[in-house]
């Protein structure tokens, strides 16, 4: 819902039909591997139908519904819980990318949702997450 909070114009024509859209949400539907959640989804709309005009961030509802289901089923850490779990190590994004062998901007990337961590990195982030007291382990062998 931030999107609506902006300084957007109320109402916008529509580039395909000429029709006036207005600005507000719709339910949206997001599904990853069979499981799915509605979120409201900010836009703009016509009076009649679901077609929509998406502008700044407006997706990013759905790319978070998507980011949270991807954590639910496969594990995968989204933005926000690696920045939590790095922060609770007391680490910046380039030493949790040294500790971690990841590469210095890693975290950033990861923190900012343009790549996902892999597989093993997920798994690393999930057990430090638990046993905060193995960053000292992967310190002494840096």
């Amino acid at each position: 819902m931030a999107a609506l909070k902006k300084n957007l114009p109320d109402t916008m024509v529509s580039p395909e039909t000429g029709e006036t859209l207005r600005r507000g949400v719709r339910p949206f539907l997001v599904t990853y591997k069979g499981k799915s959640v509605t979120v409201e989804l900010p836009g703009y709309y016509p009076e009649n139908g679901d077609e929509g005009v998406h502008v700044g961030d407006d997706m990013a509802v759905s790319d978070a519904a998507l980011r949270a289901l991807k954590e639910e089923l496969e594990g995968i850490p989204s933005p926000a819980t690696i920045r939590r779990v790095r922060e609770k190590l007391k680490l910046s994004q380039r030493e949790a990318g040294g500790l971690l062998k990841v590469g210095e901007n890693a975290f950033d990337k990861y923190e900012r949702g343009v790549v996902e961590p892999s597989g093993p990195t997920s798994q690393l982030l999930r057990l430090l997450d638990q046993h905060p007291e193995l960053i000292e382990d992967l310190r002494e062998r840096a």
